[in-house]
């Protein structure tokens, strides 16, 4: 009588695997010796022997990731670059967590004052890590939900109001889980059959997702009938009030201090590249009140280090329309001048007038759709901000993450080489992975707010795959299209190459 044995120490934040008592060995077993044998370089004499190098075998990495890291997904030389264009929010200024539970907090007060919703809503406050960038929202079902790059439901995702749908109704309401194309949505939320599936894509947009599924929540709980498409629609307004009538930026104007962090590094990019004679120019949606924003950001001098700002761009149509530029004086635009501010225009006349044409210019935004598809259009270069993904990367940095991915990965490849045994005593062990590799998922998911914003289980989110087709350059962090472990995990099976820090190889990116 044999016992096979998968017990990690529990120091390591390992999951206790459990055990088999078996009259003889799996078949698989003798594979599973060869196998490791060949892939690590060294001999595997036992089972024991092949346990101890799960827990402490040097091969598994403990390298992390800096959250800072710039990536490239393509080569360039910075001495081909001559113009650098920015956006304001969340590309030169970043706000402070106050700033979502401000725009929650009027927004839900327009709601009750101009929509006449109940004032039972004024209980629900923001709940900062409820959602994350890149969801969809279906409209009619009234359903928020992470979707992967090929239309497909990630289960455990799908959420009515604030509480999750059970996996068997998600399947139920969709015959499956995946989207037809004609069902999802373009920038608007609008596809060939109308409102159906919302995609939220800015940062501005998760007190919005929020805000929606609180009202959903309240309503659901007092038995409330209402048109899930109206409430969407009244949202959407509500939130857009905030923006377009000023009043986040009246509020942020007021108190500068507590919605805006200091700029200290944007500041000194700034003045490094005007140092070196680069152009630079700033496009922003933000209205003219930025001024004061970028005065507490970069200093009183401001103006002087771009040679084009423009407020109110209405960005995407900025990018599409013909509209002329209109200086603060209401002058008609002949030429842009260093040291104005002017407002509105598009992209067309901009490229007129300043010959700003091609792979000699990088344009940095943090939005996917109406800042860095530039680069399909126009040929410009394009940067990515995507600040939130430094919590992910320290998340990911930690020891208990490390541990939980590179057990995951285990599992994971002992599965995929093992499941070709048939016998009794073989699929009860795969079978035991399988459900312990769930679990593991489960908490890996935990750890972050609704799991990674760039990958679900095993495939890139529909947010990856968009920001893969439109940027060039990405700041602060990376998509990982599968669900693989960064730097520091293992390579025991075979799931995945070998890699340094400076230097990581995916299925859709490259990072530099």
């Amino acid at each position: 009588m044999k016992e096979l044995f998968w017990e990690l120490p529990q120091k390591s934040h390992w999951v206790f695997m459990g055990y088999a008592t078996l009259e003889k060995d799996p078949p698989f077993l003798k594979d599973l010796y060869h196998f490791e044998s060949t892939r690590i370089s060294r001999k595997i004499p036992n089972k024991h022997d092949f346990v101890t190098l799960l827990r402490f075998d040097p091969c598994i990495s403990t390298n992390s990731v800096n959250p800072d890291t710039i990536f490239a997904n393509n080569e360039m030389s910075l001495q081909d670059i001559e113009i650098y264009g920015f956006d304001y929010d969340y590309t030169l200024a970043f706000y402070s967590s106050h700033l979502h539970t401000l725009i929650f907090n009027i927004a839900r007060d327009i709601l009750i004052t101009k929509h006449r919703y109940p004032e039972g809503l004024r209980k629900y406050e923001y709940i900062p890590n409820f959602a994350v960038r890149g969801l969809h929202y279906d409209v009619q079902k009234a359903l928020l939900m992470k979707i992967d790059a090929f239309h497909y439901i990630q289960l455990g995702t799908v959420y009515r109001g604030l509480h999750p749908v059970p996996d068997e109704e998600v399947i139920a309401m969709y015959e499956g889980c995946h989207v037809p194309l004609e069902n999802m949505s373009d920038f608007y939320g609008k596809s060939s059959h109308g409102h159906t599936m919302k995609q939220f894509m800015d940062i501005f947009s998760l007190p919005e997702m929020t805000l929606l599924s609180c009202v959903n929540d309240f309503f659901m709980k007092h038995n409330i009938d209402y048109e899930p498409v109206h409430l969407y629609k009244d949202v959407k307004e509500a939130i857009r009030d905030v923006h377009v009538k000023g009043i986040m930026y009246r509020a942020v104007e007021a108190d500068i201090d507590k919605y805006i962090c200091y700029g200290e590094q944007s500041q000194a990019v700034l003045n490094k590249l005007s140092e070196h004679g680069k152009k630079m120019f700033l496009i922003t949606n933000s209205p003219l009140t930025l001024c004061k924003g970028m005065s507490y950001i970069v200093g009183k001098d401001w103006r002087d280090l771009f040679d084009v700002v423009i407020v109110q761009a209405d960005k995407p149509s900025f990018f599409n329309d013909r509209r002329k530029y209109v200086a603060l004086l209401w002058d008609r635009i002949h030429r842009l001048e260093k040291g104005q501010i002017y407002k509105q225009g598009n992209l067309y006349e901009f490229l007129r007038l300043t010959s700003w044409r091609g792979s000699k210019v990088l344009y940095f935004g943090d939005h996917i759709y109406s800042d860095l598809d530039l680069t399909l259009k126009h040929g410009w270069r394009t940067g990515a901000i995507i600040p939130e993904l430094r919590k992910e990367i320290k998340i990911m940095n930690t020891e208990e993450y490390m541990h939980m991915m590179t057990w995951l990965q285990a599992l994971t490849g002992l599965i995929e080489h093992m499941q070709v045994h048939r016998d009794p005593a073989s699929s009860s062990v795969v079978q035991e992975w399988i459900r312990e590799r769930e679990v593991h998922r489960q908490r890996i998911s935990s750890m972050l707010s609704l799991g990674s914003l760039f990958r679900t289980y095993h495939n890139p989110t529909y947010f990856s795959r968009r920001l893969s087709q439109l940027r060039r350059h990405l700041h602060a962090q990376q998509s990982f299209p599968r669900r693989t472990p960064l730097q520091q995990g293992v390579s025991l099976f075979g799931l995945r190459q070998s890699c340094c820090p400076e230097r990581l190889a995916t299925g859709h990116v490259q990072m530099l």
